[in-house]
């Protein structure tokens, strides 16, 4: 479903700075996998190359066989718009509209008809139990709520791979157990190919497998199994390892 081939990212300026080396990662159909290691890692930066919100300096990156780095600015945009979901840590929902206005906006970018994109939207909110909030701005909502949104905004057009950037980063935890649960159950119900960069042991522990990456190279990877408490203890201890700890949330991300 997506590959990444020996993607290395260097960014050019007075000082030379190489965010990434090398970097192969492949992710199958319906997976559900975290990446994760200490600030300054190069998660984000993989993360934007991916979404093409970044190009690579050498490698490729290829989703279901399409390689969207090489499409003409048209194209790209509307490869974003319909194979890709975004989630990002700040929720990124637009304050002058509507809980439910935010949700249908990339259906209302494709044209579709206003009872379509209404239905879809509350099929959505009645998966993701924010059906009250609909008609309310985004300032007279929880947190967790508007991550909810943010979710039902990035899956109503039914991408094929949805990617997350620190979901959980602003919510307490409750609501960041709440949310991963939610999109752990998108995963399993829609079929929605995921990819999570999170500082959060807790919320990769959620991932089918988690790739940890050190000084922007491939360090390892673990499975979960059947246990999520072992899984959750056995990515605490390669993060231990490695130099980054649960804790490490440096606002400053690469």
């Amino acid at each position: 479903m997506l590959k990444v081939k020996q993607v290395s990212k260097v960014y050019e300026g007075k000082l030379t700075y190489r965010a990434l080396t090398d970097i192969d990662l492949s992710v199958e159909d319906n997976e559900f996998v975290g990446i994760m290691g200490p600030s300054g890692s190069g998660k984000t930066t993989l993360l934007n190359i991916i979404a093409t919100i970044d190009e690579p300096t050498t490698g490729e990156v290829t989703i279901n066989g399409e390689n969207p780095h090489l499409l003409k600015k048209e194209d790209l945009a509307k490869f974003r718009r319909r194979e890709l979901g975004f989630v990002f840590q700040d929720f990124n929902l637009l304050h002058t509209l509507t809980v439910e206005e935010n949700i249908v906006l990339p259906l209302t970018l494709d044209g579709k008809k206003v009872k379509e994109m209404k239905e879809k939207a509350y099929q959505f909110a009645d998966k993701l139990g924010i059906t009250e909030i609909m008609k309310k701005r985004t300032y007279e909502i929880s947190g967790g709520q508007a991550q909810r949104a943010a979710v039902a905004r990035a899956m109503i057009h039914s991408p094929q791979l949805l990617l997350a950037d620190e979901p959980t980063g602003n919510l307490d935890s409750r609501s960041s157990k709440d949310v991963m649960e939610m999109l752990a159950s998108l995963n399993q119900n829609e079929q929605t190919t995921m990819l999570l960069v999170t500082h959060d042991a807790q919320a990769a522990s959620y991932c089918d497998r988690v790739v940890f990456i050190r000084d922007g190279k491939f360090y390892s990877e673990i499975h979960r199994g059947d246990n999520r408490q072992a899984f959750f203890q056995k990515i605490i201890d390669t993060l231990s390892l490695m130099g980054g700890d649960a804790n490490d949330l440096s606002s400053v991300r690469v």
